[in-house]
């Protein structure tokens, strides 16, 4: 059973409200499965809202309240939590993200959000999103940005990342664009801050080749994976699909570059989108 610790309200107002779903459970003597079943949830999904890592929605709220005698303490608060700066799909994943001690992506077509820079983002929505207004596009491009702070700290998380060879081929932004991308992604691998691998087109088929898969891992909760298609996305927190997925992105580990002959690719492919940006 997960057994989160007690943490500082003022920090994570989401993690402040899991404390307190820990304390009335556990006052009312009822266990993480028997709060989770009459919502059709398992316990180790209510672990994780006590761990801060999965955002309470309002049905949630209102069944504590009614369980658990809280009047309507979770259902007040839970609202003022809902409202976040990132799409509807990703959210929740955004939110999971900033708890987690560890983060491993396997990107198929883009440089995972973490990973990049202002320019490579600016581009990415530009051209996702033809009809949004400059206003909306900077928006956006303001939240991805804010997540890359995640990487200020030098140590934490731990963010290991499969790049198909795809994300390294496709010109996002053009040539200047994408010498600039590479060239940080290899200067965060060269500081030891991140772990990067390449998966090239030499593997042919394999595990993944349905989509983005997101793995995230807490000091006090379950993992959690999460799944990415054309603006739609799903955090899955199954132990038995997680295991899957973990295997998934072992083996794609294993057939991909060494980290080091990953970066030599990286910075090689920037070089030569330098040098094309500066012929006549």
């Amino acid at each position: 059973m997960t057994r989160p610790k007690d943490l500082d309200p003022s920090s994570n107002p989401r993690a402040f409200l899991g404390s307190e779903l820990r304390h009335a459970r556990e006052r009312a003597g009822l266990s993480q499965e028997a709060l989770g079943a009459p919502l059709f949830v398992s316990g180790t999904f209510i672990g994780q809202l006590e761990a801060g890592t999965r955002r309470m929605h309002l049905e949630y709220a209102r069944h504590f309240d009614d369980t658990l005698g809280t009047e309507d303490f979770f259902t007040r608060n839970c609202g003022a939590l809902a409202k976040s700066k990132y799409p509807d799909h990703f959210a929740e994943a955004a939110e999971a993200e900033a708890e987690a001690t560890a983060i491993r992506e396997y990107a198929p077509l883009l440089i995972p959000g973490l990973l990049q820079t202002p320019a490579y983002a600016q581009a990415v929505f530009s051209d996702g999103r033809p009809t949004a207004t400059d206003a909306e596009i900077d928006e956006l491009v303001a939240a991805r940005l804010d997540r890359t702070h995640l990487l200020d700290d030098p140590t934490k998380p731990l963010f290991w990342a499969v790049l198909d060879e795809a994300v390294l081929r496709r010109k996002v932004g053009g040539s200047a664009v994408m010498a600039e991308a590479l060239h940080h992604i290899a200067g965060l691998g060269r500081k030891r801050r991140v772990i990067v691998q390449v998966l090239t087109f030499a593997v042919g088929g394999h595990m993944a080749m349905g989509g983005s898969l997101k793995l995230m891992f807490f000091e006090d909760a379950a993992p959690l994976a999460y799944l990415e298609g054309f603006r739609t996305g799903r955090l899955e927190d199954d132990p038995a699909s997680v295991a899957q997925y973990e295997l998934a992105y072992d083996l794609l580990g294993a057939s991909a570059l060494s980290p080091r002959e990953s970066l030599a690719l990286i910075e090689s492919v920037a070089e030569d989108y330098a040098h094309e940006e500066h012929q006549p």
